[in-house]
């Protein structure tokens, strides 16, 4: 099983969540440790805007005329030379920070499904050589988590972006080295309705589907606030080394995802959907508790938040994923997992950015103070409100899926949900 192109498929995943895990989590630290507090929101929307235009990117270019490997390694040291100007740009002005971010992310993006490409085009057994594959993916972002934040120190400075540029060219020379992967849909004519996933669209005119799109659209909108300001508020809890203990959350997802099976046999989609609904209150709730606090009952309400990652993402977003495949047919799987993606990642992520930037900068006065337990009891109270509505009005059962065509489709999806 673990022969040299699982290795080397292991070896590009780790580097690939590498050069993400290495400037997410800390850029807010960054940007708040150089005046740019107010401008952190806009951080978090640039991903969601590259993940919103990466599908047409890859439904133009990538997939029909130039080989996977060539573009994985083009993007990656492309978006490296971003990283390297990033601290230039920073001391000019909050804007032209962000919009080297933005470039970065626009390299970034369109490389999820580049990786996915490569890997389950050369390997013979999805089922069980890609989880190996993918979850070198989840240490990958460990790693650059704890390089940035214990090794180096380097939460609030520039040091993360060079980390992370050197990270992104050793990833984009190794892929050139890579098997070579043709263009999967070389030769076959593109239309804009496959790229925007509009042919899921009849999909929505299904009850149980339409309420599981708006309830993930409406509900990631307060999700956003974690990914923005977590990283942000540990640092404000007292944690000296913040990208050290955010990475416990992923440490946490390694293990939810081992156990998922189990669960979803217990639980069925709709539970497990509404108990990674439910992990996301609780968190939210936790944080909320824990600001006026002190010391380990504190710190442990914080720790506790971070390290229900692996339900609030696992339960919630890699079900989600499942679901999706197992209510699309084999024709519409790829258009349908782009779509959720673009509702999710993109449109419910963003506009989340963008809120909670709103409601961190009403939430903090004329001299930086932030009113974090608010911040945190907001969201908090929103997703409890979408959890229950979700929770009343959505009632589909895949595990009766001989009734539906298009249930039932035994390849597994190969869109990339984020972290």
């Amino acid at each position: 099983m673990l022969n040299s192109k699982v290795i080397g498929l292991s070896v590009m995943m780790f580097l690939q969540f590498f050069v993400w895990g290495a400037w997410y989590v800390t850029v807010g630290n960054f940007m708040a440790a150089n005046d740019m507090t107010d401008q952190i929101s806009w951080a978090y929307t640039v991903a969601p805007i590259a993940a919103i235009i990466s599908p047409f990117f890859l439904g133009f270019v990538a997939d029909r005329y130039f080989a996977s490997e060539r573009v994985l390694g083009s993007l990656h040291i492309l978006g490296a030379c971003a990283m390297l100007a990033a601290p230039f740009t920073a001391t000019i002005s909050p804007l032209a920070f962000i919009l080297t971010l933005l470039v970065h992310v626009l390299c970034y993006m369109p490389t999820l499904g580049l990786t996915n490409t490569l890997a389950f085009h050369n390997i013979e057994d999805q089922e069980k050589q890609f989880p190996i594959i993918r979850v070198f993916g989840t240490i990958g972002w460990i790693a650059a988590n704890l390089t940035v934040s214990s090794v180096f120190g380097a939460d609030t400075s520039a040091q993360q972006f060079y980390i992370t540029a050197v990270a992104g060219v050793a990833l984009g020379i190794f892929s050139f080295f890579l098997p070579h992967t043709p263009p999967p849909s070389k030769g076959k004519a593109v239309t804009f309705r496959e790229i925007i996933g509009a042919d899921t669209l009849s999909m929505m005119k299904e009850r149980s589907f339409f309420i599981f799109i708006l309830g993930s659209f409406l509900i990631c909108i307060p999700l956003a606030a974690y990914y923005a300001f977590a990283p942000v508020f540990v640092k404000h809890t007292g944690f000296e080394a913040p990208a050290s203990y955010m990475s416990l959350g992923q440490m946490s997802e390694i293990i939810f995802m081992l156990l998922m099976p189990l669960f979803f046999a217990r639980l069925g989609v709709k539970w497990m959907l509404f108990v990674g609904m439910a992990a996301w209150v609780l968190r939210y709730g936790l944080f909320a508790g824990a600001e006026g606090l002190e010391g380990s009952l504190a710190y442990g309400m914080v720790i506790g938040g971070i390290l229900l990652h692996g339900i609030c993402y696992d339960f919630f977003f890699v079900t989600g994923f499942i679901y999706t495949d197992k209510k699309c047919t084999k024709e519409t799987r790829g258009q349908a997992q782009g779509f959720l993606v673009l509702v999710t990642q993109g449109l419910g992520l963003g506009i989340g950015a963008q809120v909670m930037g709103w409601l961190f900068g009403s939430l903090t006065d004329a001299d930086g103070v932030t009113n974090w337990q608010m911040l945190w009891l907001i969201p908090c109270i929103a997703s409890g409100v979408i959890m229950v509505i979700f929770g009343l009005l959505f009632n589909d059962k895949v595990d009766a899926s001989d009734e539906e065509p298009g249930y039932g489709t035994d390849e597994a999806p190969t869109t990339e949900p984020s972290h």
